[in-house]
């Protein structure tokens, strides 16, 4: 099978270190390892692909304005004749796989040209998150773009309930919705898996967690919620737990987050890494005896957190904010502890209990990695895609 990705956000450095770097890339690694002829079609590089992915054919999408935001718009838009011709000149596709962006159709266009099946990979509500975070120019052509593709797909991938009920607003999408949650790569974190699991014996054995590392991975962001878990580790501190805070990753929020912690003298029991590449995350995790993702309180909660899959695959004991589907993603006091948003003191308590008990932590973070295994793995997500891909070719073909 011949497959065109495509990823024409800007935004997404795709061999880079974001989330939704980690996403293409592993998408494309299951494919390959599922026998697929993958060409890489991105408006981003970011820099060199990872070992895995050194041998397949990348084309680089049109460069676009960087006058303004109206301007890089409008080249985004006018970028699609080309993108199509670009494509056509490819070759013959099996499948068109895109990752859904706010001005970019060609993608979908050429698959019902070419008569292959178009899936449109949709992770987040983003006319309504540039709107709310950002600025969003010519509103107007990008809610066509987005009934555009939604009605030429022939089937769309949420990535979270919260996605999918976005996705129903549209009539264009009716029918053609599937939810498959993001995945992890189990190979790479199976031995911080080994090392978190003999760290966790071994506080077993000494019967309490202190001294212990709380962490947390992922972008600097205001709706991660990093401000709340500084909070709750300054609680902790207060009550006497000799507790560090390890933050794997960068973003907006570091300077007020950096500033706050030197004001209360603690800069020395934290450790920023700054941006990581994928490769070293594992390393990052295996330093933790703890993870935490602490979201806040969201009207649509629509994230599939990288973070909770990489921390339970990681072996580790999982705190997470009751927010959104995370109740589907967490079986409480089995495989992680769901605790209260917004609630500094409701995750200092979680973290607390598990301090006082390693047995209860040793097994919240032995359940966390079976769930990985059975559940949450990028094979099964790239095969749970190759099935939908399947029932497509059925139906064009009746």
């Amino acid at each position: 099978m011949r497959v065109a990705y495509i990823c024409a956000d800007p935004g997404i450095p795709v061999f880079g270190t974001k989330g939704a770097s980690v996403h293409v890339q592993e998408v494309i690694k299951g494919m390959c390892q599922r026998g697929l002829d993958v060409v890489l079609f991105a408006q981003r590089l970011g820099g060199e692909p990872p070992e895995a992915l050194r041998g397949i054919e990348v084309h680089r999408l049109p460069a676009l304005s960087k006058e303004n935001s109206t301007e890089r718009a409008l080249s985004a838009l006018a970028a699609n004749e080309k993108v199509e011709k670009l494509l056509q000149a490819s070759g013959q596709f099996d499948l068109v796989y895109e990752r859904y962006s706010l001005w970019s159709y060609a993608g979908m266009s050429v698959a019902k040209k070419q008569g292959c099946v178009g899936i449109l990979e949709v992770n987040a509500p983003l006319i309504e998150e540039q709107k709310k975070h950002r600025e969003l120019p010519l509103e107007e052509e990008a809610q066509k773009v987005a009934e555009n593709v939604f009605a030429n797909a022939d089937a769309m991938i949420a990535v979270s309930p919260g996605v999918k009920a976005y996705l129903e607003t549209f009539e264009q999408a009716e029918g053609r919705i599937y939810v498959i949650a993001n995945g992890v790569n189990l190979d790479r974190f199976s031995l911080a898996a080994q090392q978190n699991a003999a760290r966790l014996r071994n506080h077993v054995v000494q019967g309490k967690m202190q001294p212990a590392t709380i962490g947390f991975l992922g972008t600097l962001k205001p709706w991660h919620g990093v401000a709340i878990l500084v909070q709750a580790w300054r609680l902790l501190r207060k009550q006497g737990h000799r507790v560090q805070l390890l933050i794997v990753g960068d973003g907006p929020e570091y300077e007020k987050l950096h500033q706050e912690i030197e004001q209360c003298g603690l800069l020395d029991e934290v450790c920023f890494t700054g941006a990581v590449l994928p490769e070293h995350v594992p390393d990052w995790l295996a330093k933790m005896d703890i993870a935490v993702a602490p979201y806040p309180t969201m009207e649509h909660f629509y994230f599939s957190p990288l973070k909770i899959y990489e921390y339970m695959a990681a072996g580790l004991p999982v705190i997470a904010t009751d927010v959104g589907h995370l109740d589907t993603v967490i079986d409480d006091h089995q495989n992680g502890i769901l605790v209260a948003p917004d609630s500094p003191q409701s995750i200092a308590d979680a973290i607390a209990t598990l301090l006082a008990n390693p047995i209860k932590a040793q097994q919240l973070g032995m359940m966390a990695r079976l769930t990985a295994e059975k559940q949450h793995s990028w094979l099964s997500v790239v095969d749970r895609v190759l099935d939908i891909v399947k029932s497509c070719q059925g139906c064009q073909n009746t």
